[in-house]
């Protein structure tokens, strides 16, 4: 079934533009204070970036290969794409903050904590420039020049 080429543009909170900066943003306040945890701690001995960088960098492909969970709707007309929320993401994340703060709050494993911390950054940075890629893809072209 194709979409009509008359089909009204998305509000603009739906819209894919949006979506990524708000992600975006998410990422930024997430890596800050995860950042600043995990320097606090490669600072103070307690963890070694040797350990997070080979967990960051194999999650980030994991992440990537989660931008095909995004439902998304393409608008030719007014050439935009809409982001649906992802409740296996959302789910996936939430999980591992709560898991991340029990581990390293309640029982001060905080080897395990910033391992945590790695998994959730290289899981948001990998499904972030999944999504960007993904939807350039979709976008469709110009035809009017």
């Amino acid at each position: 079934m194709s979409t009509p080429q008359t089909q009204k543009a998305p509000p603009v909170f739906k819209r894919s533009r949006t979506k990524i900066w708000i992600r975006t943003g998410i990422l930024a306040v997430f890596g800050t204070l995860f950042g600043m945890v995990l320097y606090h701690d490669i600072d103070s001995g307690a963890f070694h970036w040797q350990w997070g960088l080979p967990v960051f960098l194999i999650c980030v492909p994991l992440g990537f290969w989660m931008r095909k969970l995004v439902p998304m709707q393409v608008y030719p007309a007014s050439r935009h794409v809409t982001l649906s929320f992802d409740r296996v993401y959302f789910a996936l994340i939430v999980f591992l903050v709560i898991i991340k703060a029990v581990v390293g709050n309640m029982l001060h494993a905080t080897v395990l904590a910033d391992v945590i911390m790695c998994v959730i950054l290289g899981l948001m940075v990998g499904r972030l420039s999944g999504i960007c890629v993904r939807v350039h893809d979709l976008r469709p072209e110009d035809t009017s020049q």
